[in-house]
């Protein structure tokens, strides 16, 4: 046998299997629907802003644009509150070698109290330009080592500067554990997202308590009178340096800004990696996809200012996603365009360092020489810089117990937003969901018979673009075509209780047919891993950064659930009973509200009421569920009257940290103590 012959047996082998469909069920990879769906809505998004982008070829066009990414910003995010007295005052101070540090308290909203070291450099005569150092996400805030070297060095080269602590950092934790000090959460990302999450409820962002923190600590900074407000600048590394973005793109009084291994990546990005780089509420703008905005848009309104971005060159593999390089240069080539047409390319710069994510001494030298080049017009580069010894913690402290709440008495973003009064406003609350209604029909994918005369059916039910459902129906060999199907909605899929003697089939053998999907997230339809590091693909694979992207895209994750429960009440004729189990039963309840062929609910250790979640400081339920502004139009209780006559079961309704809540039963409402799924609970409903 020749070599080419030998070469040749594999392709014909594959030639002939090709031939010859395979005999079993066709399973989809159903872990890829999800994921896929996701890139189906990122290629459209990111077309429209690059193309939008591209026609950026005038100074008038940039201009539009400008105003548009700072208008576009405020509607994401919130608009900004009234400007109310800061009630500024020093608390105390004290001395070091070329430097002053003042402890300075404000209030950037009424009882809203923020914590900051004003560095005031001595022996040199004012005015100083004035730069707001903003932090990353350090427990300790303000007195994280790497960003008491920078204030102190810059302070010793003659800037004024106003480091504080942002929401959940330093003195401001609002998650403490017993010490006061620390929080209970896992880490200062925690303390920015889990107030985040509740703001969305009605109508308001993380990112508009922290871009409004920045602002009222700018007022502060240029109204001092040792400060040039001419030359005002932002800086910050990791959170910080997205801090300074949202800034930039908030507040015009900036006259140059370096950030530093912030989020520089854009969510809808060329080949994007679902779930994408979802991170800090903060950081995550929600219906920003369809709008044609993304973290880039943050800048574009510096636009020609000085404006300096360094990053770690690792950290597509060592903090952020895998795109955090590619997609950060590819952007700052088109804003690059920008400074060109503006006349001003040598005012946009971007430096890399082969160091890992942190404020590394070469980061440091980079913020002081481009300082010194636009705010004080030195041509004479730091090669070294100015000596420094950062301080304990507790030497920085503003408030005497090292918290703002408990020496001051300040507000939280929680406190704030349970006590926020909610008008409602107009518009449909089904609007919110963006449910997508298919005209498919499904395809069996097998059939086999079971015990006691049941026959057990594979199903694959078509929902959306890439998406399919798998589901298990289980029927009688003679079924009563009046009995309505049974849908049983588990949080853990399909194939939990799937076995003979186990509560679908015990259901089927009595007559009736039940219908158990996935839907997307859970069971088969659990996503597959990202490319990219391990650690990052790991820990961003979680349910609630697919419902971060999902939001951040305009499909918020349980409208797609509620699109995937009307596939298949219609995959089943149209006529059905629904039970959800735990968190599933949101969308039951949502889906139920949009289809009248729901004929009745069983939601069993379901949520109560969204503003039980808005009122539990330690709440519990699953992100998922959340609609951003679905207080401003309606809660559960409301949806749940809406349904009469048809009956709907509570058992053993929980409140928002998952304990039992009262409910008053009434009408074709019926609430059970107890959270039941089980054979008695479940038969009752469909008999």
């Amino acid at each position: 046998m020749t070599r080419r012959e030998l070469l040749s047996i594999p392709l014909a082998c594959a030639a002939t299997r090709a031939q010859t469909r395979y005999p079993g069920a066709a399973y989809r990879d159903y872990s890829r629907c999800l994921p896929d769906y996701l890139r189906g809505l990122v290629g459209p998004a990111y077309q429209r802003r690059s193309a939008a982008l591209s026609r950026l070829t005038t100074p008038e066009a940039i201009r539009e644009r400008q105003r548009w990414a700072r208008e576009t910003f405020w509607k994401l995010v919130g608009p900004p509150p009234e400007r109310t007295p800061l009630k500024a005052r020093t608390v105390g101070s004290f001395e070091r070698a070329g430097y002053r540090v003042e402890k300075v308290v404000y209030e950037s909203v009424p009882e809203f109290h923020v914590a900051a070291n004003l560095y005031v450099p001595t022996g040199v005569q004012p005015p100083f330009p004035g730069v707001l150092f903003q932090m990353g996400h350090t427990t300790n805030g303000k007195a994280g080592d790497s960003y008491q070297r920078c204030c102190q060095g810059l302070a010793k080269l003659g800037y004024l500067v106003l480091a504080f602590d942002p929401m959940g950092q330093g003195e401001r934790i609002y998650y403490p554990d017993s010490s006061g000090t620390r929080t209970r959460l896992r880490s200062a990302d925690d303390e920015h997202t889990t107030p985040g999450k509740q703001l969305l409820l009605l109508g308001d962002t993380s990112s508009r308590v922290q871009v409004w923190d920045a602002m009222r600590s700018l007022d502060y900074l240029a109204a001092h009178p040792l400060v040039d407000p001419k030359r005002l600048a932002s800086t910050g590394q990791s959170g910080g340096g997205t801090l300074t973005m949202l800034l930039a793109a908030a507040d015009d009084r900036l006259a140059a800004a370096v950030v530093c291994a912030g989020n520089t990546e854009n969510f809808v990005c060329a080949n994007f990696n679902p779930p994408g780089s979802t991170d800090d509420a903060e950081q995550d703008f929600v219906g920003s996809g369809p709008l044609g905005f993304d973290r880039w848009d943050l800048l574009y309104p510096l636009a020609p200012k000085p404006l300096l971005t360094v990053v770690s060159d690792k950290d597509f593999f060592g903090t952020y996603s895998s795109q955090y390089i590619a997609s950060g240069w590819e952007e700052f080539g088109k804003l690059k365009k920008v400074y060109e047409t503006l006349g001003r390319p040598d005012q946009l710069s971007w430096i890399g360092t082969p160091l890992p994510h942190g404020l590394s001494y070469d980061s440091r030298l980079h913020v002081y020489n481009w300082f010194g080049r636009w705010l004080k017009g030195e041509t004479t580069r730091i090669t070294e810089e100015p000596p420094t010894q950062p301080e304990p913690d507790a030497t920085l402290w503003v408030a005497g117990s090292g918290s703002v709440v408990r020496s001051f008495g300040s507000q939280t973003p929680f406190t704030l937003n349970r006590s926020r009064r909610v008008s409602r406003v107009k518009g449909s609350w089904q609007q919110l969901l963006a449910v997508e209604r298919t005209t498919l029909n499904a395809t069996m994918l097998g059939r086999v018979p079971s015990a006691r005369g049941v026959e057990v059916e594979a199903l694959d039910i078509p929902v959306a673009t890439r998406v399919w459902l798998p589901a298990w129906v289980f029927r009688p060999r003679k079924a009563d075509p009046s009995r309505p199907v049974l849908v049983a909605i588990e949080p853990a899929g399909r194939n939990l209780r799937w076995r003979e003697g186990q509560v679908y089939q015990e259901l089927a053998a009595e007559g009736h047919v039940v219908c158990v999907p996935d839907l997307r997230g859970v069971g088969d339809l659990t996503p597959e891993y990202g490319r990219g590091a391990a650690n990052y693909g790991r820990s961003h694979n979680e349910e609630e950064d697919y419902a971060w992207a999902s939001l951040i895209l305009g499909r918020p994750l349980v409208g797609q659930r509620v699109s995937d429960i009307l596939a298949v009440v219609r995959a089943m004729g149209g006529r059905a009973v629904v039970a959800a189990l735990g968190k599933m039963t949101v969308p039951a309840l949502f889906a139920a509200a949009l289809e009248p062929g729901i004929r009745a609910l069983y939601l069993s250790g379901g949520l109560v009421s969204f503003r039980s979640v808005v009122e539990t400081e330690d709440y519990n339920h699953p992100f998922a569920n959340f609609v951003p502004r679905l207080l401003e139009h309606a809660d559960l209780p409301e949806i749940v009257a809406s349904l009469a006559p048809r009956r709907v079961t509570l058992a053993g309704p929980v409140d928002g940290a998952g304990k039992a809540a009262k409910v008053i039963p009434g009408g074709h409402l019926e609430v059970l103590p107890e959270s039941r799924w089980d054979l008695e609970s479940l038969r009752k409903m469909v008999s």
